[in-house]
């Protein structure tokens, strides 16, 4: 592999982890905070907090390669 390639797996090994990240937190402390709320809704007491926290990190994982992919072309495209 040439540096560039490695490069952009690195550039998106560290977007997809941010995202992965980033998305999970979102998604359990928006969890937490509908339990917490004044006015509970049966939707806030069926959902799975484990479940919807790894749609978020699954979320936050294909936004990170989309935003790798993405500073890759634009970088491309300026040079």
């Amino acid at each position: 592999m040439d540096l560039k390639a490695n490069r952009l797996l690195l550039l998106a090994l560290s977007c997809s982890i941010a995202g992965v990240v980033l998305g999970g937190t979102v998604s359990w402390a928006e969890s937490n905070l509908c339990l917490k709320d004044t006015r509970i809704t049966s939707e806030c007491l069926t959902q799975d907090p484990i479940q919807k926290t790894l749609e978020g990190m699954s979320m936050g994982l294909v936004a990170g390669v989309g935003a790798a992919f993405g500073a890759t072309w634009n970088l491309r495209h300026e040079d």
